[in-house]
């Protein structure tokens, strides 16, 4: 079974839990090779935390932008981030944005692995 820190140490507890439970029937070179895809794809939530900061102060929604959530990102942005009320919530939970998107690549890459035939 490979290592999930070994491969994504700046990982959360929660990621980890995920990504173990992604990983475990991956050989060592797959899990690499999973690793450095989902490293591209992966944001930090600290990141997500400066971007929505900035939203709140110039432009709303830059957030939602990077996080894939396109017609919310538009929606924040021709609202000043729904009255800035939207921005404001997605401040304080930033990091559950941040998992829940970084989930969903993590099961993105190791669906392309398995479709590719790399699983």
């Amino acid at each position: 079974m490979a290592n999930v820190l070994h491969y994504i140490p700046d990982a959360d507890p929660e990621e980890i839990g995920y990504l173990n439970m992604l990983m475990s029937p991956m050989t060592e070179e797959q899990a690499q090779q999973f690793a450095m895809m989902y490293r591209h794809r992966r944001k930090e939530s600290s990141m997500i935390l400066i971007l929505a900061l900035v939203g709140f102060l110039f432009v709303a929604g830059i957030h939602r932008f990077v996080l894939g959530s396109t017609a919310l990102g538009v929606l924040y942005l021709f609202t000043g981030g729904l009255c800035g009320i939207g921005t404001i919530i997605d401040l304080v939970n930033h990091r559950k944005l941040t998992s829940e998107y970084n989930q969903k690549q993590a099961y993105e890459v190791a669906s392309t692995m398995r479709m590719l035939g790399q699983l």
